[in-house]
């Protein structure tokens, strides 16, 4: 398996850097790659969206073998099938050292299956509530995940981490606007773009009308009150790692911070962190 390292790729997901305790980069960098392949099958290259699920559900069926094939006390190999080796093989190990839980593996490909059927079909989410229950697939797996490693499994934190997760994957919404809308992804709940008035000819055509502005900003909102409501979480898990988190977590309200200095002109531009981001961010971690 190959070394793990600070690779940020995969939004959300801040992977083996310094502060994760050393015993668990190699996991959390098998869980990364795993996403990280997946999202690329979904995403990336010149496929027809039916070509992305098919290769999806071989993906799928690797999965479940390296789920079913993983007897406690023998050799780990990939299975013999699969296309994804360097993917496969270390999720193996994962699985059967820490004993993942296999459904939010699943969980992750199907969020990266609807977003292809719904970038195909040019359809968005009707309400926030079902773009929530997106993110309960797409995002809130990774915490999961992420504190099952480090023993954390009560009712609470497992709460405000899908709180911290999906505020996340918000974040990153409302960030890419400009980017994803052309790509053909549309996260902006229809129900609220009617409430503030913004037509879909006007997404479309990314246009940063008064009301446009008032319901990024009114989705900004949303996802920073998310964010604030999972924030104890950093005093839940232990070592490290809690440092870890208070910087994912002020990562993403700074975030949230450039897209309120450009006024929530994300139809236009998208807002990224500058090194002087980070002093900032570390100096609120430690107040946190």
């Amino acid at each position: 398996m190959e070394s793990p390292s600070p690779i940020t790729h995969y939004e959300n997901f801040p992977v083996a850097s310094l502060l994760c305790p050393a015993h668990l980069r190699s996991p959390i960098s098998a869980i990364y790659h795993f996403a990280r392949t997946a999202d690329d099958i979904a995403d990336e290259g010149e496929a027809t969206s039916g070509q992305r699920i098919e290769e999806l559900q071989a993906y799928r069926q690797d999965l479940v073998a390296a789920c079913n094939t993983v007897p406690p006390g023998h050799a780990i190999t990939p299975p013999a099938s699969t296309r994804w080796p360097n993917v496969f093989g270390p999720l193996q190990v994962a699985l059967q050292n820490h004993q993942l839980p296999p459904q939010l593996l699943h969980d992750l490909l199907d969020a990266f299956v609807q977003d292809t059927q719904k970038s195909a079909a040019a359809e968005g989410y009707a309400t926030h509530a079902e773009l929530l229950d997106y993110c309960r697939r797409s995002a809130n797996p990774i915490g999961r995940l992420l504190l099952h490693l480090y023993g954390v499994n009560d009712t609470l934190a497992l709460q405000r981490s899908d709180a911290i997760c999906s505020a996340l994957q918000l974040i990153n919404f409302w960030q890419d606007l400009s980017v994803d809308i052309p790509r053909g992804r549309y996260y902006l709940p229809y129900n609220e773009c009617m409430r503030f008035g913004v037509s879909q000819e006007d997404i479309l055509a990314l246009r940063q009308t008064e009301n446009a502005t008032q319901l990024i900003a009114a989705c900004a909102a949303t996802a920073r009150a998310s964010m604030q409501s999972g924030s104890e979480l950093v005093h839940q898990v232990p070592g490290r790692a809690g440092w870890e988190l208070r910087l994912v977590v002020q990562g993403g309200l700074r975030i949230l911070d450039r897209i309120d200095a450009l006024h929530y002109a994300t139809l236009n531009t998208r807002p990224t962190l500058r090194w002087w981001d980070f002093p900032i961010m570390l100096w609120r971690a430690l107040w946190m």
